[in-house]
């Protein structure tokens, strides 16, 4: 689990594609810090695995699902990406609950300045995204801890100060750009319980009956 408190921003130093399979490896000097194989890391808000590294690298390996629900297919070497480490049990929880599984992505369609904020505007790459992206409420992008501002058909807004578009790699993206999109898990499992509906053939046959309630004596 993460916070979507960026600790670093990395830089590609390799990236190996084989078909819709990717092995990236990332310049990165504080996440690799006390790292150990197997250990996860949050690249662009994607959870990935640690499978080997030094003092200033790691590398990962993206399976099919990721390469196509994400923006890491599109990633080029020297391009920077967000970085952080799983959350330890005990530490400071600044952003809100991650999970590093991305619902899908959506393209920045304007970026401008308000004061001393920039407000980027989202359009959602699938739409139905939008159920779960509440004004006012957390959202994760490219692994960063949002607040929304507004929405509106499929696309909403968010504020950044300017700590956090100097501390991530926020800073480099523009219109046209595509960012990673991860929902609340909150909203997400609310809502998949509440239209949850199970099949007949699955749902457990009742034990309860007529005889069984006159048998024991509430009719």
């Amino acid at each position: 689990m993460f916070t979507g408190l960026v600790e670093e921003v990395g830089k590609m130093k390799g990236i190996k594609k084989q078909g819709e399979a990717m092995r990236l490896v990332i310049g990165a000097s504080l996440v690799t810090d006390g790292v150990l194989l197997g250990d996860s890391i949050s690249v662009n808000g994607v959870c990935l695995t640690v499978t080997s590294f030094d003092a200033t690298s790691f590398a990962a390996d993206v399976m099919p699902e990721t390469y196509r629900k994400s923006n890491l297919c599109e990633l080029r070497t020297g391009e920077r990406v967000n970085l952080e480490r799983a959350m330890q049990a005990g530490g400071r929880f600044g952003g809100h609950i991650v999970q590093g599984h991305i619902d899908g992505t959506g393209k920045i369609i304007n970026r401008e300045t308000d004061a001393n904020a920039v407000v980027f505007k989202v359009q959602l790459d699938e739409g139905e995204l939008l159920r779960y992206v509440i004004p006012k409420g957390s959202i994760t992008i490219d692994g960063i801890s949002l607040t929304v501002v507004d929405t509106a058909s499929n696309t909403f807004t968010v504020s950044i100060i300017p700590h956090t578009l100097a501390q991530t790699a926020l800073q480099h993206k523009h219109a046209g750009d595509t960012v990673n999109i991860e929902n609340d898990v909150i909203g997400k499992y609310v809502d998949h319980l509440l239209h949850f509906k199970q099949p007949e053939s699955a749902r457990p046959e009742s034990k309860l009956s007529t005889s069984f309630l006159m048998e024991n004596g509430f009719l």
